[in-house]
């Protein structure tokens, strides 16, 4: 299943956009990846896409379908969305909140089921927690809490999987588990995945399409490895970087090296 945006532009105030005719398309088995600073509107984009806030102008599409026309929990049984893991103090054992994520199959006065069970059950081995059964979510590590939260979202069987900055705030072995999770969901299952990160190298790692905010109405939107190049990010974090690529076995991996802080007077593309 695809989903497209399609010049899509938001203000929370008249007359100043956060977003500016910003379109992106990822499909069936791709995950593209959302970059930019603090700030420049990389959630408010993913909530306009779901349709949390209003676009002032532009559409959401899901296999070409607006997604104003596509009502109520159909839409959340085709599209999930993972929140930024808190430490918040979840009353929840990890079982009952992944079964949280069979919502729009449930009547307003119904409880769960076998099959809402056995889909919660098959969640929980996909994204490899079951030993986490039976522990609160107030007494796991962050890093096992956002895996409970990919878990939830995937409990609904979307087709498509949004994701608010996944692997912010983890080690450093919890963020590659996250991210090998997404790639493997996609590529396996061909589930479409649209990710926040702030880590270019994640995205670089593994997305297909980006898209990074720069603040101002501009953006760049493409093929990966075409965007997400030493100028476009010198230009849109102001950092100067380098890029190292080093092929090991049968897979290419990139390095984004931060060197230093630009002049804000420096010419961003010079």
């Amino acid at each position: 299943m695809s989903i497209e945006i399609c010049a899509g532009s938001f203000a929370y105030h008249k007359g100043k956009n956060v977003l500016t005719d910003v379109s992106l398309y990822a499909g069936p088995g791709e995950v593209a990846a959302i970059l930019g600073p603090n700030g420049v509107g990389k959630t408010t984009f993913l909530k306009c896409m779901l349709g949390f806030l209003p676009w002032d102008r532009g559409m959401t599409r899901i296999d070409g379908t607006d997604i104003r026309k596509i009502k109520g929990k159909a839409l959340w049984r085709k599209a999930a969305y993972v929140p930024q893991a808190k430490n918040t103090a979840f009353a929840y054992n990890t079982e009952d909140m992944v079964l949280l994520g069979r919502s729009p199959y449930l009547g307003d006065f119904s409880v769960p089921g076998k099959e809402d069970r056995e889909a919660a059950m098959e969640a929980m081995e996909m994204a490899g927690i079951t030993h986490l059964i039976g522990k609160s979510c107030a007494r796991i590590s962050g890093g096992e809490l956002q895996m409970v939260l990919i878990a939830r979202a995937l409990a609904a069987r979307p087709d498509i999987l949004v994701l608010d900055e996944p692997e912010s705030g983890l080690d450093f072995r919890n963020q590659i588990a996250v991210l090998d999770l997404i790639r493997r969901l996609c590529s396996d299952r061909k589930l479409t995945a649209v990710m926040n990160t702030h880590y270019p190298d994640h995205a670089l790692r593994i997305s297909d399409q980006a898209l990074v905010l720069m603040g101002g109405g501009m953006h760049l939107q493409g093929r990966t490895k075409a965007i997400l190049t030493r100028e476009h990010l010198r230009a849109a974090f102001g950092v100067e970087i380098a890029l190292q690529t080093e092929r090991i076995g049968d897979r290419e991996y990139s390095s984004v090296i931060p060197l230093e802080l630009l002049d804000k007077n420096e010419s961003l593309f010079s």
